[in-house]
């Protein structure tokens, strides 16, 4: 008990100094975020294109989610256990809980992404109607910052808002849509900044994250779900990047996202709290009378300590771990050990009983009875939530214009393969300058289309970094329903086009002039429009292969088995045709009296 209480006093000593040091730091952080509010809310009643305030409930029922292991033989695991809950507009919903808890995997249940090798059961209803992400009324933020490094915020916000919003919307109100957003977000002052990559100094973590936000909200959302949103940020941008989602709710939204552990003055503003622990539910309710639940169960929240620490206290059996292995520590050195160290309680045992006090408790109750009371709820309002999407043709359009632009700024997309396809050219055109056209000089120019094809070939995979970092970004905004898979393609090709001709065009010149091969316009064109689909394959490959792999390591070996594998067959295939086509001479013709027809024919092959 002294040990506890000791230690209890050093806490509170240590959290009164932290708390001390960083209030005049988010005193002036909620300053900016209410004048920014203040701005955004008259931009929003001054706006003639913000959707209609509509009442949506979210409720989900005795949901559960499995996954199988071993590649779905053998035995499963249970990620959620019978999870009940609902999410109100004009709130924000925390689902917070240790790592493991299952907080992602109920957010992607209720937002309807789950993996393919995850099993749910449960009903999740939008006002009794179920509703996946891509309709417009819902949207989903990840953990991780999915944005082009090399656009602006303003660029970024621009493209996204013509490619989502109905076509039916003027030039005009889609900018209005674009500045209440960028004021709602706090975005003012980087607007015209880049986003930044590995080689580009951009915008800070707040401010990315902030942008992402901005993004999905751009469609006026009814439910907006966040992944973690405050990962990785610091105390002032996290509370930021929450007063802007609470303000967000309090437009008439629901705002549901994980949260691994808030701060104080974060936990303060959520309006309601699911806890979970090891999939099952340790409380569902108003997020203020989340510590009165404990301590009814018998475990009170100390004075000055944050809720959110103590929750996680109580149920994160990574403490048992390290109280252990403490105590083996002590054991092993000279110092004695209390004999009142351990505690009496295991995380295990707080868990059951914090799990046997909520379901017979009145918070469950009446979290059914809410429930049903919401069930009851007129399901023709949401045939008014259904968003048109526009027009296939603006969508390609506006993605082959943002992809144009992201490769003209990134100099590792195209730009440094081009000047390395005319290196290339330049030397295969100063090792067989002016080869001539005699028969001797056959194999000669032969060798030299081989090692530049071969060359050229090889660089291809000096794409791959660009291509896996925009499909991130595309796989990102299809799976919310942005566009579809084939306006994707399409748009990728038409922007690479030019640069696959300019390509085409440097390297076949150079080469063509330089080696001197057989001269005329024909001929040119013939060199020159091989080059360009060779380059165009091998851009696809680099395509299937971004498509199919994780990261760029893997990228780069299988991309490098595919290219040692074209130049084998390329090479297999000319020999096959030379030998061919001198069996076929040697048989119809005296080889020795036709061979300049039979070189110029080869070289056609």
């Amino acid at each position: 008990m002294k040990v506890e209480e000791s230690t209890e006093n050093e806490l509170e000593q240590s959290e009164m100094k932290v708390e001390e040091s960083t209030e005049n730091e988010l005193e002036q952080s909620e300053m900016k975020v209410e004048e920014s509010t203040e701005n955004e809310l008259k931009q929003s009643e001054s706006s003639t294109v913000m959707r209609e305030k509509k009442e949506i409930y979210l409720v989900w029922e005795d949901v559960t989610a499995v996954v199988a292991k071993n590649l779905g033989k053998g035995a499963t695991r249970k990620l959620l256990n019978r999870q009940s809950g609902y999410a109100l507009p004009d709130r924000i919903m925390a689902i917070m809980g240790p790592s493991g808890s299952g907080k992602s995997t109920l957010l992607d249940a209720l937002a309807g992404r789950l993996s393919s090798n995850v099993i749910m059961s449960g009903n999740v209803l939008l006002n009794g109607k179920q509703r996946k992400i891509g309709n417009g009324s819902i949207s989903y933020t990840t953990q991780e910052d999915f944005l082009f490094g090399t656009l602006t915020v303003k660029e970024t916000l621009t493209y996204s808002a013509h490619l989502r919003l109905p076509s039916t919307m003027t030039k005009d109100e889609i900018n209005s849509v674009i500045e209440n957003t960028i004021m709602k977000m706090g975005l003012q002052d980087c607007a015209d900044n880049k986003v930044g990559n590995w080689h580009l100094r951009g915008l800070s973590g707040g401010e990315k994250r902030r942008l992402s936000i901005s993004l999905e909200i751009l469609t006026q959302p009814y439910v907006l779900f966040l992944d973690e949103p405050t990962s990785g940020l610091d105390s002032a941008s996290a509370l930021f990047v929450i007063h802007a989602l609470k303000n967000i709710a309090l437009d008439g939204r629901i705002v549901v996202c994980s949260i691994h552990q808030p701060s104080g003055y974060i936990f303060d503003l959520f309006d309601d709290l699911c806890l979970l622990s090891s999939g099952e539910t340790i409380y569902f309710g108003e997020a203020k009378l989340a510590v009165k639940f404990f301590a009814e169960a018998g475990f009170p929240c100390p004075t000055r300590r944050n809720p959110s620490d103590h929750f996680l206290r109580c149920i994160n059996s990574d403490f048992d771990k390290m109280a252990s292995t403490l105590l083996r520590s002590l054991r092993d050195s000279a110092v004695s050990v209390p004999s009142n160290f351990e505690t009496s309680f295991t995380t295990e045992d707080i868990k059951a009983k914090l799990i046997e006090k909520y379901r017979s408790s009145e918070y469950s109750i009446n979290t059914r009875k809410k429930i049903r009371q919401i069930a009851l709820i007129n399901e023709e309002l949401m045939s008014a939530l259904i968003e048109s999407r526009n027009n296939w043709w603006k969508q390609l359009y506006t993605l082959t214009i943002r992809s144009f632009v992201n490769m003209i700024r990134d100099l590792g997309y195209f730009w440094v393969r081009t000047l390395f396809y005319i290196l290339i050219s330049l030397g295969a055109g100063i090792m067989y300058f002016d080869v001539g056209l005699s028969n001797s000089a056959f194999v000669t120019r032969a060798k030299c289309y081989t090692y530049v094809y071969d060359f050229l070939i090889c660089l291809s995979v000096g794409g791959l970094p660009s291509f896996l970092e925009e499909w991130k970004v595309s796989y990102h905004e299809l799976l919310n329903g942005h566009y579809g898979e084939a306006v994707f393609m399409l748009s990728n090709f038409f922007a690479s086009f030019i640069f696959l001709v300019i390509m085409s065009l440097s390297s076949g010149t150079i080469v063509f002039y330089m080696v001197k091969f057989h001269l005329g316009f024909s001929h040119y064109c013939y060199l020159c429009m091989n080059f360009f689909f060779c380059f165009a394959i091998m851009e696809s490959v680099a395509m299937i292969v971004a498509l199919l792999v994780p990261n760029f390591l893997m990228g780069i070996g299988v991309s490098a088995f595919a290219v040692v594998s074209k130049i084998l067959s390329h090479r297999f295939s000319i020999l096959i045709i030379f030998m061919l086509a001198l069996k076929e001479a040697d048989r119809l013709y005296d080889l020795s009296a036709n061979v300049d027809v039979f070189v110029d024919g080869i070289w056609t092959l």
